[in-house]
């Protein structure tokens, strides 16, 4: 408990230190992996991008189904001619002035029944495909945010373990100068000592700005304003267990991509229904009018009328050329290709995740032996210093032993832990 209190202070006053370094108001923002979880699935522009494509693909669905509603008309029209005009048996009449107009209320419909079934279903289709295409990038989104947490977790536990080592290094080099002005250790052993001291301190400062790096990048995927700087709230970087699931071959058939591409496939031979089942369904139109009709100056008389008709289309460019069944043909066989190469492509991520998390764990398994050998190593280096058996190149040199193994660990462990989240999604499962 303990440690913790003060792993959370020295975070406060890293904080501090940033806001004082920039000289601007910047918000220190704690975050967890939860948090990060939950963020980048909110705040992402991307996924909001997603997000409003499948709003209006939902808006086309609703138009599609407008397909059999009729239009409701009602104003005013003229007529006005002067000139030549033919009769009804084929007479020419000259001087000729014809002015009429007509005010009322109408309405027509056209029902297209060959388009009208299978554009909605299409569109319904289309829709759910976009919903499905929605979660896999929003899945993208979250394992890519994951995978810059543990980054960040990782730097800035590695500055952490570098401002120890600087107050070690510090004290050390004090007591180095203290037998030095006894006459027991030579100058030039002072000097290298603070040469290593100062290496350790250029150390801690590029650890320091691949710290702010990561967090600019976190930041910016979780939509944050631009003035604020991340500070993992975890005090430990831990490898991750998750429960282990046997994995299917076929397991492609869960993933929301797959189930988009399938939606999108259906979606298309439904389209192509509107170009060959679709010309055995009529055409209806319907029409009705009431209004007033007369001339400029004439009395205006009452006008009803009706008008219906049911057509049947037969379009012979399409029997002879045609050209919209070989279009949809194309576009179906391309969708069937852009499913198989989902497949390898699944088995190409499944396979590569599978090994990281293999080899990232064997890995993570030596670097945890060698930190417990170079901790002990850098121990025992400073007590045979105290005792001045040692001399303090040897402990300088363990020093670095022990911060190269300490970067190891934190490198495997976050690599183990994001092979871990990239096998999740790989499997299909949504974070």
């Amino acid at each position: 408990m303990r440690t913790k209190n003060n792993l959370i202070l020295l975070f406060l006053f890293i904080g501090l230190m940033l806001k004082a370094v920039t000289g601007q108001a910047q918000e220190t923002l704690p975050v967890n992996l939860e948090t990060v979880l939950k963020l980048s699935g909110a705040n992402n522009l991307t996924v909001k991008e997603y997000q409003l494509k499948y709003q209006l693909a939902i808006a086309e669905k609703a138009k599609a189904k407008e397909w059999w509603l009729p239009t409701v008309y009602a104003g005013a029209t003229t007529h006005y001619l002067t000139g030549s005009a033919m009769n009804t048996d084929g007479h020419i009449f000259t001087d000729i002035k014809q002015t009429n107009v007509w005010a009322g209320l109408g309405i027509n419909m056209e029902v297209d029944f060959g388009k009208g079934f299978y554009q909605v279903l299409a569109a319904k289709q289309k829709a759910q495909a976009v919903h499905y295409f929605s979660l896999a990038e929003k899945n993208k989104i979250i394992l890519e945010a994951v995978s810059n947490y543990f980054d960040l977790q990782s730097s800035q536990l590695k500055y952490t373990f570098l401002q120890q080592m600087l107050v070690q290094s510090d004290t050390l080099t004090q007591q180095i100068k203290i037998q030095v002005d006894a006459g027991i250790r030579y100058q030039s052993e002072y000097l290298l000592s603070q040469s290593n001291y100062n290496h350790l301190k250029i150390s801690s400062l590029q650890a320091k700005m691949d710290w702010q790096k990561k967090s600019a990048l976190l930041s910016n995927l979780l939509n944050l304003d631009k003035n604020t700087r991340l500070i993992n709230a975890d005090t430990a970087l831990v490898p991750l267990q998750f429960s282990a699931q046997q994995i299917d071959t076929a397991g492609f058939t869960i993933r929301a991509e797959y189930t988009g591409l399938k939606a999108e496939l259906q979606s298309l031979q439904t389209s192509k229904k509107t170009v060959t089942q679709g010309l055995l369904l009529p055409k209806l139109r319907l029409g009705v009018d009431n209004g007033a009709f007369g001339g400029y100056t004439t009395q205006m008389n009452n006008t009803y009328q009706y008008h219906a008709a049911l057509l049947w289309n037969l379009p012979f460019g399409r029997l002879v050329y045609k050209g919209d069944i070989k279009r949809y043909n194309a576009q179906i066989d391309l969708q069937h290709n852009a499913i198989e190469q989902f497949k390898n492509q699944y088995q190409a991520e499944i396979a590569t995740a599978n090994t990281g998390v293999e080899l990232s764990g064997e890995q993570m398994e030596i670097a945890k032996q060698a930190l417990q050998i170079s901790t002990e190593a850098m121990s025992q280096s400073i007590e045979r210093q105290k005792l001045q058996t040692a001399k303090p190149f040897e402990v300088f040199q363990a020093q670095q032993f022990l911060l190269q193994a300490q970067v190891d660990y934190l490198n495997t462990v976050s690599s183990y832990n994001k092979a871990q989240f990239e096998l999740k999604v790989a499997k299909g499962e949504l974070l």
